[in-house]
């Protein structure tokens, strides 16, 4: 919106032309994210605490997390909030990119709000159930699949549309070109052909597998919401790199017209994770609950698709990635075992936990593996 307000005056004052750089509005998308996670988070804290919205707290984990029982949950309002309102300010609001980002995070933030409400306020243990959850979730991440599908082989001039009726008309047979190949890091020029079925279906286990694994790693005080704003970072200069045809060709990387704009949003994130992680540092405030790590992982896993790295957030959410394989084990070899466990307890970070961590070690030891994963991540950008 002030991107739009400051082209109609900069005929008139040159300066305001600052706002069509990327890097710029990036920058102001995260401190106003920020300001808006610190002026209302005080305030939204309260207004949960009013209403009850409490954590419960599982009686078969570390007893030290006995003092957490009724701490506010769905905290994660307030980033989606920041988020929201700053992405809208500062983004161009006519980029496909944006809202295709926007839909998803809200989306998924909605199912993560009918869950934590059902469980903390209608006191329902179960909160929404598992299969309409994944129901849900798979609603939104398949509409969300098929339209990028489309919107990354087609400029803005074209409506995705037209190109979904050619593909059916077609007989389903037309080939996408290599913008939707999945992308080798490391290697130059190397990408897989997927098709658009394949490439829905790659896009549809990143958007709902990442929402999913940031929701499991959400267990102790700042473990998910800082890994999330490191990869933002790092996923925002992909979009950044992406979106440019100088830094794409350079970089070996393919050029989507539009996708730098995503750099603003993965800013706000940035602002409002950072803000949030204010009032969530142990001893946490206030959590953000499903509200948050299911929009939180959604968001991330959508703007990894749009920028070709999908490899590389497997690599920099290497947590998120550990925490969901230890509870898949678990479970797994709990089945076939009749009760034995190769874990002390799941998601990995009780495992440490019950092994004499305490959580603020656990949580940035947690964050120092994901600085470094993230750092080689980015390290793909050039060592091709």
């Amino acid at each position: 919106m002030l991107l739009e307000i400051a082209q109609l005056f900069a005929k008139d004052v040159r300066a305001l032309n600052v706002f069509n750089y990327i890097s710029l509005r990036a920058v102001l998308a995260t401190l106003t994210a920020l300001a808006i996670s610190l002026i209302l988070g005080p305030m939204v804290i309260r207004k949960l605490a009013s209403y009850k919205i409490g954590q419960s707290v599982r009686s078969d984990g570390p007893q030290t997390h006995l003092v957490k029982a009724g701490t506010p949950t769905m905290g994660g309002a307030l980033i989606l909030l920041s988020i929201g309102i700053t992405t809208l300010l500062w983004s161009d609001l006519e980029n496909r990119f944006v809202w295709a980002v926007l839909f998803v995070t809200l989306g998924f933030g909605i199912i993560g709000w009918v869950d934590d409400y059902r469980k903390v306020v209608h006191r329902n243990p179960k909160g929404l159930s598992a299969k309409s959850k994944f129901f849900w979730q798979s609603m939104i991440g398949i509409v969300a699949a098929v339209y990028l599908a489309f919107v990354i082989n087609t400029p803005s001039s074209v409506k995705p549309w037209d190109l979904f009726l050619a593909w059916v008309q077609s007989g389903f047979s037309l080939e996408l070109p290599e913008k939707t190949g999945l992308i080798m890091p490391f290697f130059k020029n190397v990408a897989y052909p997927l098709g658009i079925l394949g490439f829905i279906a790659l896009s549809y286990f990143v958007i709902v597998g990442t929402s999913n694994a940031v929701n499991l790693t959400d267990g102790l005080d700042g473990l998910a919401i800082m890994p999330a704003v490191m990869i933002a970072g790092a996923l925002g200069i992909f979009a950044y790199a992406t979106g440019s045809a100088v830094y794409a060709k350079y970089l070996l990387i393919p050029h989507i017209p539009g996708a730098g704009e995503l750099a603003v949003f993965c800013g706000a994130l940035i602002g409002a994770g950072l803000g949030f992680l204010w009032f969530n540092a142990y001893p946490a405030e206030v959590f953000m609950g499903d509200v948050g790590a299911l929009a939180l992982g959604a968001a991330l896993g959508t703007v990894a698709v749009i920028v070709r790295q999908e490899i590389v957030l497997f690599v920099m959410g290497g947590v998120f990635v550990a925490e969901t394989l230890s509870v898949m084990i678990q479970v797994g070899y709990f089945k076939m075992t009749g009760g034995k466990r190769v874990f002390r307890m799941a998601p990995l970070h009780h495992h440490f936990e019950l092994g004499g961590w305490r959580e603020t070690q656990v949580v940035v030891r947690f964050w120092i593996v994901t600085m470094m994963l993230v750092l080689f991540g980015l390290s793909t950008l050039k060592l091709r």
